[in-house]
């Protein structure tokens, strides 16, 4: 049997944010009916190359496939040379992984693709969708904390579910080229008005929509920031050490809601927030994916203030790189090979 080979082109040119958006409700969806098989994350610690990467799996009886994706961020990339480069010579991106779509009637491989691009875009759809159901409908400004790849997808994102006119960046590492470099990206893309701010609280400041997409192992979103009304979207902590959110915000919440509540309080900020006091699981509302389903509530008042935390799943992953090997095929795209 035929393995289809999509690269990080290939994949750009099957997925759009709406596609994606619908293929992350439908995996919150399976998950939350127990159509899914998803073992806990595993974590390559490659700390003297100052690199890790996350593997993520699942199978998923909906579709009938399984997928297992490899991906991580390998920060010294950033250097662009020697090993840190393309054949062409050309800088490697900090992302990098890939992903085995599988037959799980046959076992038989069905595609390889490059999961950098899947995992940008269906990490800001998630972000997205919390926002569809958790933030005020009449949201306007959004403040985003950091100007990297993730902070874009999570702004190209929020702009399909909700008429944001203003986004607000910072970000404490960034130089003036990258802020206006992600202010020109966003605006062009969303057609909100792009401020760049000097600090967090500036950002924050009567913001509706608060987006934390950083790896920071420090946390920086402070409880006085946090105001009735807010949602906020706690995306940068995937793993124990990394920190963007204080305890005492959970504690102001009127709804917590994870994407799924064991890899959170084992792997998200929520497992900081309980670490540190501020709640206890029984305080966590729900899963996204029960909302989703029209089986809890999302924001039922203008003066609630809620959080979605969420740590990915390998679903997510499943269900996009499904799309992606059908659109793929569709359109005669990649390149076929064969293991047997």
């Amino acid at each position: 049997m035929k393995t289809l080979l999509l690269s990080k082109n290939d994949v750009r040119e099957v997925l759009s944010m709406d596609i994606v958006i619908d293929a992350v409700a439908d995996a919150y969806r399976a998950f939350q009916r127990g159509s899914v098989d998803q073992p806990p994350i595993q974590t390559l610690d490659m700390r003297e190359h100052n690199a890790e990467s996350d593997i993520k799996s699942c199978y998923n009886r909906d579709n009938s496939c399984f997928s297992i994706k490899t991906v991580g961020l390998f920060q010294d990339n950033a250097k662009g040379a020697g090993p840190y480069t393309t054949t062409e010579g050309e800088k490697l991106p900090n992302m990098m992984g890939n992903v085995i779509l599988g037959d799980g009637k046959t076992g038989a491989t069905l595609a390889i693709m490059d999961a950098s691009l899947i995992t940008g875009i269906r990490t800001g759809a998630a972000g997205a969708l919390s926002c569809k159901y958790l933030a005020r409908e009449d949201a306007k400004v959004a403040a985003v904390f950091g100007v990297g790849a993730q902070a874009r997808m999570q702004a190209y994102a929020l702009a399909k579910v909700r008429k944001i006119e203003e986004f607000r960046a910072y970000d404490k590492f960034a130089g003036p080229e990258l802020m206006a470099a992600y202010q020109a990206d966003v605006e062009r893309e969303t057609g909100a008005r792009v401020v760049l701010c000097g600090s967090v609280e500036e950002a924050a400041t009567g913001a509706d929509i608060l987006i934390c997409p950083t790896p920071s192992r420090e946390a920086y979103l402070k409880p006085e920031y946090v105001k009735p009304g807010m949602h906020i979207v706690e995306v940068g902590v995937d793993a124990e050490g990394k920190a963007e959110v204080e305890p005492a915000v959970f504690a102001k919440c009127d709804k917590i809601v994870c994407d799924s509540i064991s890899q959170c309080v084992t792997r998200g900020e929520t497992r900081n927030a309980i670490l540190g006091g501020a709640i206890q699981e029984a305080d966590i509302y729900g899963e996204i994916g029960e909302i989703v389903l029209g089986l809890k509530p999302g924001r039922e008042s203008a003066e609630e203030i809620t959080l979605f935390d969420t740590t990915g799943m390998g679903v997510q992953d499943n269900t996009t790189a499904v799309i992606c090997y059908q659109t793929a095929i569709e359109k005669g795209l990649g390149s076929w090979f064969e293991f047997i």
